[in-house]
């Protein structure tokens, strides 16, 4: 019988240091990259501020709007616990198409700019408004300006509005609204 020898390899040097400190490397450029190319977000102050509207037979009273601005889109919420939906009447998730006009100052320069959306909770007869967020939809914004709510003579009409609620299911309604004071303090972008 013959006894036939084995002898151990020897093992070969790993080639997984070699090739995991690139890796690394590549994957922290690349998230890098990323981040330096993505939008950052811009601080609103204040972030809240509070003015009053008419809206009919919504209701009349204070009104909070509370302002975003994430680098990529401005947006504003608008909440209010006096201005209501009237009994009898309700609107289903996202039916709710609101337009919130502000008037925008920017180097001594006064226009407009218009937020838009249709996105709501799910509201019935006495719930409180809850609108938006509505997104930047006519004019620009940039650091710097400042918006505020529009001041219009009551009664609110299909021409006259700051906001404009128009309620599509199961209720069908378009409600007027008008600015009757400027913001608590008016947003800078």
């Amino acid at each position: 019988m013959s006894i036939i020898s084995v002898r151990p390899s020897k093992a070969r040097p790993s080639n997984r240091r070699r090739v995991r400190v690139p890796l690394v490397l590549a994957a922290a450029c690349s998230a890098a990259a990323a981040l330096a190319l993505a939008p950052t977000a811009q601080a609103v102050t204040p972030l809240t501020a509070t003015a009053t509207y008419n809206c009919g037979a919504w209701g009349s009273g204070l009104a909070t709007l509370t302002a975003a601005d994430s680098g990529t889109a401005k947006t504003i919420k608008v909440t209010s616990t006096a201005i209501t939906m009237p009994a009898g009447t309700s609107a289903d998730p996202n039916s709710i198409t609101t337009t919130l006009k502000l008037t925008k100052t920017s180097g001594g320069v006064t226009s407009q700019v218009q937020f838009s959306g249709k996105t709501n909770p799910g509201m019935s007869g006495g719930s409180p408004i809850t609108l938006g967020p509505l997104k930047l939809t006519s004019g620009t914004l940039t650091a710097g300006d400042r918006t505020d709510s529009v001041v219009l003579p009551t009664p609110p009409s299909a021409t006259n509005w700051s906001l404009q609620i128009v309620a599509s299911s199961p209720t069908s309604a378009t409600v007027p609204c008008v600015a009757t004071t400027n913001q608590s303090a008016p947003f800078t972008w």
